[in-house]
């Protein structure tokens, strides 16, 4: 796909991976809708963006309400014509072992992580079509691949993205489409996900139960991002998958071996590795 000139929706794109894709994508020569729920660094990086003449806007969104992603279509269209592009990247996750993750813990981690990308690919795939071409790309995980020990619901919505944009690439390659979908598995990278619950409402945070095990996870994993990958690094291996059609898009190819010793075992012994 031919992407100057063409229209990028990036969620989750203050920060992080979102905003490597936004950078890589203007530098491209694309126009740049960033979608994100904190105004203050949308506001900066839009700002950053136009002085560095690039064509961008910015739209509050909560990718966990469907009116809002609709709205971010809408505004989208409204103010270039077209969304070419749409990076359903918006992310949150936190800490705690299945049968130690509360009510509220496991709707908020599915209504961002599954249901974002439910939500966009259901507004923008119809509008992509109408135009006869576009990708949709969603951020996973290495966890949508291989579910590690306490992270219950990040898991099970990182492993639904995966489900998610296989059906749709195949769907999509049963109809003979000039649209194609993506998805980015990263292992780690640098990026504020460990705060994420900086913008979670108070009362439910509240009712996030804390544990041992959850917490140990926790701390190991924020030293572990800490020295991960940088995030403008993932910024042109997005590009590269819109541009070329590409499916997978892994960070760290060398732990995809972990999922090959999985179902190896699935085979052989019928038991879950570790």
């Amino acid at each position: 796909m031919e992407v100057a000139g063409k229209v990028a929706v990036v969620t989750g794109a203050a920060s992080g991976m979102g905003l490597a894709m936004a950078n890589t994508f203007a530098l491209a020569g694309m126009k740049i809708v960033l979608a994100d729920i904190e105004a203050e660094p949308l506001d900066e990086v839009v700002r950053d963006l136009t002085n560095g003449g690039h064509e961008a806007i910015g739209v509050l969104t909560d990718v966990s309400k469907l009116e809002e992603v609709e709205k971010l279509a809408d505004t989208t269209l409204s103010h270039f014509g077209a969304a070419h592009v749409l990076c359903n990247n918006a992310g949150v996750g936190l800490g705690a072992p299945v049968g130690g993750t509360s009510m509220a813990d496991w709707k908020w981690t599915l209504d961002i992580d599954l249901w974002g990308p439910i939500y966009g690919v259901e507004t923008f795939l119809p509008i992509m079509e109408k135009q006869g071409e576009g990708h949709i790309n969603s951020t996973a995980s290495m966890a949508g691949l291989y579910a590690g020990a306490s992270l219950g619901a990040y898991n099970v919505a990182k492993h639904g993205v995966v489900a998610l944009m296989t059906s749709l690439e195949r769907d999509l390659r049963w109809q003979n489409s000039n649209v194609h979908a993506s998805v980015l598995c990263p292992g780690p990278i640098n990026t504020n996900i460990v705060d994420s619950e900086r913008n979670r409402e108070q009362d439910d945070a509240a009712n996030h139960v804390a544990s041992e095990q959850g917490d140990k996870f926790w701390n190991f994993l924020t030293k572990t991002l800490a020295g991960g990958m940088d995030p403008a690094e993932v910024g042109p291996l997005v590009l590269d998958a819109v541009v070329n059609s590409k499916f997978w898009i892994l960070t760290h190819p060398e732990m995809a071996a972990v999922t090959m010793r999985q179902h190896q075992s699935m085979v052989d012994t019928q038991k879950l590795t570790r």
